[in-house]
C-alpha cells in the first residue's frame, strides 16, 4: 500500500473551457473533424483563441494526433504534447497531465480532447478482433480462449462475484441504471433525453453476459469533447468561474491487468481506484462528506457501486442501497449510460457545469465535485472545486 504524502499539484491549475459536438450514433464526419469542432468550441467557451494554446493532451488510442488537431484548429507552436494509455482510464489523467505541465511552467494553456466514431466506426464493445503480439495480449491470452472476448464478459466475472459475496441480486445494478437515466431524461444534450427507465425495465432488458443486462452496459457514441486548462491566476481573468483542480491522481493496483485482473485475492473491489481515492483525499484535504456531486465512470453499472465503496461513501456491499437512497447526486448529466460514451471526458465537462451553476440538473450550491475515469484498468480521478 502506498505511503505517499500529499502532493503539490492541488490548486495550481483550473479548467476554464469546455466544448463538445452533438452526441449521436452516426456523426457523418471524420474523427478529426469531431476533435477540431470540440476544441474550437472549448476555446470559445474559455474566451481564448488558438494562438493562446501551447499544449495538447489526448488518449493513446486516438486516431487524431495532437499536431494534426492543432493544424485543423489553427493552433501554432506546441511546447507540450502527451498521450495517456489504458482507454477510458485516461480521462482524468489528461487533465492531470495538463495541470502538471502548467505547474511546471512547460505550457500555459493546454487542451485535452477525445473524439471518436465509436458507434458508426470502431465499436469497442464488440471485443477483441485482432491483436499484435504484446505483453498485454499475453494477459488476455488467459481469458480469450475460454470465451471472455468482450468488455462485458470481463466485467461480468467481477460482477457475479460481487453479488455472491454480498448476497445481492442483479437488481442492485439496476439502481445505477435507473439513476443515470433519470438524469439523462432531463438533460437535452443526452442521447436518452426524455427516456427514463424503471427497475422493471432494467429487469426486463435482455442478458448480455450474466449477471449484466443490456441496461447495465453503456451506450456507443459518436462525438467529441474538449477541456481547456490553464493556471489559476490566468483563469481568474477569463469569463467563467474557474473549476479549480483541487487534486488529480492516477492509480494502478497490485496484479493490475486491463479488465482481466482475475488473479487477485478479491474480485469484489477496484484496487486501482482505491489508489486514486487515497491520493485525491490526501491532496485535496477533503473527505466523502465534502463532495456535493459525484461523476463516476459508468461503462458498466457494477463498477459504479464498487467505486462508491472504494472512495468510502459507504461500506462494501452497501452501495446499491446508498444509490437507492439518493444520498449523493450521481452522474447528473446521465453518465455514459444516459448522456454519451466519450471515455469519461463528458463527465469532466459536467463537473465544470455543476461548479459554474449551468448544469441541466443543477445541484444547489455545488462547490466540490469528484470525477473518475475508467475502471478495471489503470485509472485516474479528479476533485474539482469552485474558485472562491
Amino acid at each position: 500500500m502506498s505511503a505517499r504524502a500529499r502532493d503539490a499539484l492541488g490548486g495550481q491549475a483550473a479548467i476554464v473551457g469546455i466544448g463538445a459536438t452533438e452526441f449521436s450514433k452516426d456523426s457523418g464526419r471524420s474523427e478529426l473533424s469531431l476533435a477540431a469542432e470540440a476544441v474550437r468550441a472549448a476555446l470559445d467557451d474559455a474566451g481564448l483563441t488558438a494562438a493562446d494554446v501551447d499544449g495538447m493532451v489526448t488518449f493513446t488510442m486516438d486516431t487524431s494526433p495532437e499536431i494534426t488537431v492543432a493544424q485543423a484548429c489553427g493552433i501554432g507552436e506546441l511546447s507540450f504534447f502527451s498521450r495517456v494509455h489504458y482507454g477510458g482510464g485516461a480521462a482524468c489523467a489528461t487533465v492531470q497531465q495538463a495541470a502538471l505541465a502548467i505547474a511546471a511552467g512547460v505550457a500555459e494553456v493546454v487542451v485535452c480532447y477525445r473524439a471518436f466514431n465509436e458507434r458508426s466506426g470502431r465499436r469497442f464493445g464488440s471485443g477483441v478482433q485482432h491483436r499484435e503480439p504484446s505483453a498485454e495480449g499475453v494477459a488476455l491470452g488467459w481469458s480469450l480462449p475460454f470465451g471472455l472476448l468482450t468488455p462485458a464478459s470481463w466485467v461480468a466475472m467481477a460482477a457475479q462475484r460481487y453479488l455472491h459475496t454480498y448476497g445481492l441480486s442483479p437488481e442492485a445494478f439496476g439502481q445505477v441504471a435507473v439513476t443515470d437515466r433519470a438524469y439523462a431524461a432531463t438533460n437535452p444534450a443526452a442521447w436518452f433525453h426524455g427516456r427514463p427507465i424503471t427497475l422493471a425495465d432494467h429487469a426486463a432488458s435482455r442478458w448480455i453476459v450474466e449477471p449484466l443486462r443490456l441496461l447495465d452496459c453503456c451506450q456507443e457514441t459518436d462525438g467529441g469533447q474538449a477541456i481547456v486548462v490553464t493556471s489559476l491566476a490566468r483563469a481568474r481573468a477569463l469569463p467563467h468561474r474557474a473549476a479549480v483542480i483541487a487534486a488529480a491522481a492516477q492509480g494502478a493496483g497490485r496484479a493490475q491487468e486491463q479488465m482481466t485482473s482475475f488473479y487477485r485475492d478479491d474480485l469484489t473491489g477496484l484496487p486501482e481506484m482505491n489508489v486514486v481515492a487515497r491520493q485525491l483525499w490526501r491532496t485535496s484535504g477533503m473527505t466523502p462528506q465534502d463532495i456535493d456531486v459525484a461523476i463516476l465512470y459508468d461503462h458498466f453499472t457494477p463498477f459504479v457501486l464498487m467505486q462508491l465503496e472504494e472512495f468510502g461513501f459507504c461500506s462494501p456491499g452497501e452501495a446499491a442501497d446508498f444509490v437507492r437512497r439518493a444520498e449523493l447526486p450521481l452522474n447528473t448529466h446521465g453518465g455514459q449510460l444516459g448522456e454519451a460514451y466519450l471515455h469519461g471526458m463528458n463527465g469532466i465537462a459536467e463537473a465544470v457545469r455543476q461548479l459554474r451553476g449551468t448544469a441541466a440538473n443543477q445541484v444547489r450550491e455545488a462547490e466540490c465535485v469528484l470525477v473518475t475515469a475508467g475502471t478495471g484498468v489503470p485509472t485516474s480521478g479528479l476533485v474539482l472545486a469552485g474558485d472562491a
